[in-house]
């Protein structure tokens, strides 16, 4: 990368401005040695539900509400977005920063327990959007259950997808970044979705399913 594009997604990661809300968030978040997303993917996940319109979202990896607070200021005031993470801490602390953000409750349903074992449990193409921020081992199978949840031209959305640059260098095969990889090919690949590569952050993979 060059010096200009360097300081170019630089300069754009941190132009947009966070109020008290989200900073207090991040806060938590440190403070529960969760890694939140930048301002950068909060910015970029508030367009994209606002764009999709969508109703209903699913969330899975709660952290402590910085993603969740950055979706629902892009829903629809009757969207619900449900959060799902398997710590309680993380979901206790993503509920105050719901509230802070002055979202009624009624607007989230979060969602204790594993991924693995939660997702089945909901329902088929119900969904318009899907973003997956979790354990990157689970990722093939939450990206297969996000596909079947979503409605035709449901959103889906994987954070981390660059994996700190290293899925983009063939000679690095560390465990993460060949699922990554894997994840990233498959998506590509698959009849049933559209999809790009996004450099904000760590990477957003993009993919609408048809």
């Amino acid at each position: 990368m060059s010096a200009d594009k360097s300081t170019s997604w630089s300069y754009a990661e941190d132009l947009p401005a966070e109020d008290e809300v989200m900073l207090r968030a991040r806060e938590r978040s440190f403070e529960l040695g969760v890694t939140p997303i930048g301002p950068g993917v909060g910015a970029v996940l508030t367009v994209l539900a606002a764009a999709s319109k969508a109703q209903t979202a699913v969330e899975i990896g709660t952290g402590a509400g910085v993603s969740g607070v950055c979706l629902l200021r892009g829903l629809g005031p009757q969207s619900v977005l449900t959060t799902i993470d398997v710590d309680v801490e993380h979901l206790r602390a993503a509920r105050e920063a719901f509230s802070e953000a002055g979202s009624p409750a009624n607007r989230t349903r979060t969602i204790s327990g594993r991924a693995g074992d939660v997702l089945p449990r909901l329902t088929d193409r119900a969904y318009d959007l899907v973003f997956i921020d979790a354990d990157k081992p689970g990722l093939p199978g939450y990206v297969e259950q996000a596909i079947r949840l979503l409605k035709p031209a449901g959103l889906l959305i994987v954070n981390d997808a660059l994996d700190k640059d290293k899925v983009a260098n063939p000679a690095s095969r560390e465990a993460t970044t060949v699922v990554l990889r894997q994840v990233g090919k498959a998506i590509r690949d698959d009849d049933r979705l559209a999809s790009a590569m996004l450099p904000t952050g760590d990477g957003l993979l993009v993919a609408v399913k048809k």
